[in-house]
């Protein structure tokens, strides 16, 4: 038996009781936060869209990242490429998960409310787009794109491992057409799922915005997983520390980017000075909220890329791994940052739900993960840059 495959068989069984605990609570959080809708339905459907997009955000991260891979032909996407399918095969489940948003639009968007809608003039004029039958249309097309590419990324990708020509190019040819779906399909869900929250807000750097951040963390969890894997066969013979240095140079790259599409939407209202579009900054930085805001810039922005400057940090997992830990933190703060101001106007405010719903989503997420992350061989050895990783590895 191929020895590659034996290791993805042990690595199963090691993985089988991670996956039972995290499932379970999952579950237990998630029924948890369901008794607590019945109390307070509003903001449940807050603290599910919270969870809702940070989840679904590192699903598709690692799918664009998968693309990007096949499209330059790196060979530093040669170790990672199993991580990022077995996230992306995570989209059926999430399709899913994305019922209770439906059932919530009306807690969710002033748009889904016609006695709101009735009564303001921008609601009005956006109703043929902004309308619950075309949102739910609309958000089934993303759905479908996303998991019609995920799956002919994850169908065509093994017959690699059995030497079946050409497998490669259709791959690249797919990439280069999904990445460009992607751009436009993340930018439209984007503009449905978050900025519609606000009535009278939008911005041309939206799903920019959206996309780097995806990138962010599908690039942050992917160093999680790669350090726990290090350990162990096939990977522990493998990865060094040139690998995580790619990786760490790569989350800086989506760190800076980040940092310059949030600063240019933030210039560009500040230039415009337009009624429209100043609302959504002065709820968000003339009250309690812009302490949150001002952390964002600090903690997520500026102290990680003064870690990230460090030669040595990035190529030791652990040291990296931590740096890691505070991004994706912040990237959940970041998501409250976009959400919760949209419904308390007045100030900070976050309660329990918003802490154990997502924490509830990210449990089923990373069990179907885990589940998904041994089905084929961590390393493509068949991959037409394997060896030329090799010989990167070795330096």
């Amino acid at each position: 038996m191929n020895p590659a495959y034996t290791a993805g068989f042990q690595l199963q069984r090691d993985l089988a009781r991670i996956r039972v605990r995290v499932l379970a609570a999952g579950v237990l959080l998630l029924a948890a936060s369901i008794v607590g809708a019945f109390f307070s339905p509003a903001d449940f459907f807050h603290s599910y869209l919270i969870g809702y997009l940070f989840w679904i955000g590192l699903a598709l991260g690692s799918m664009a990242f998968l693309m990007l891979q096949y499209l330059t032909g790196g060979a530093w996407g040669v170790v990672t490429r199993r991580i990022l399918e077995a996230a992306t095969r995570t989209l059926p489940l999430l399709a899913i998960l994305f019922i209770p948003i439906g059932f919530g639009m009306s807690d969710l968007y002033d748009w889904a409310r016609p006695e709101l809608v009735c009564r303001d003039a921008v609601l009005q004029h956006r109703s043929a787009y902004t309308n619950p039958a075309f949102f739910l249309v609309r958000s089934a097309i993303y759905l479908l794109i996303w998991i019609a590419i995920a799956w002919l990324l994850n169908r065509w990708s093994p017959k690699q491992d059995e030497n079946q020509r050409g497998s490669y190019s259709r791959l690249s040819k797919l990439s280069a057409g999904g990445l460009i779906l992607y751009l436009f399909s993340i930018t439209f869900a984007a503009i449905d799922w978050a900025e519609s929250l606000e009535n009278h807000w939008a911005s041309t750097m939206w799903g920019f915005m959206f996309i780097a951040a995806e990138g962010l963390t599908a690039i942050g969890f992917l160093i999680l997983v790669m350090t726990l894997l290090a350990r162990r066969e096939p990977m522990s013979g493998v990865l060094r520390p040139d690998h995580f240095h790619d990786l760490g140079k790569m989350l800086f790259a989506n760190l800076m980017l980040w940092a310059y599409f949030v600063f240019c939407q933030y210039l560009i209202v500040w230039a415009g000075n337009l009624a429209g579009e100043i609302p959504y900054y002065v709820s968000r930085t003339q009250t309690s909220w812009g302490w949150l805001g001002v952390a964002l810039i600090v903690v997520q922005f500026v102290i990680p890329a003064l870690l990230l400057l460090n030669r040595d940090l990035k190529r030791n997992a652990y040291l990296l791994s931590g740096v890691v830990a505070i991004i994706l933190v912040m990237r959940y703060m970041d998501l409250i940052w976009i959400v919760l101001p949209s419904y308390y106007k007045s100030g900070f405010r976050i309660q329990w739900m918003d802490v154990i719903t997502p924490l509830g989503l990210g449990g089923i997420w990373i069990w179907a993960f885990l589940r998904e992350l041994p089905r084929f061989p961590l390393l493509p050895v068949n991959a037409p840059e394997f060896q030329e990783a090799l010989v990167h590895e070795s330096r």
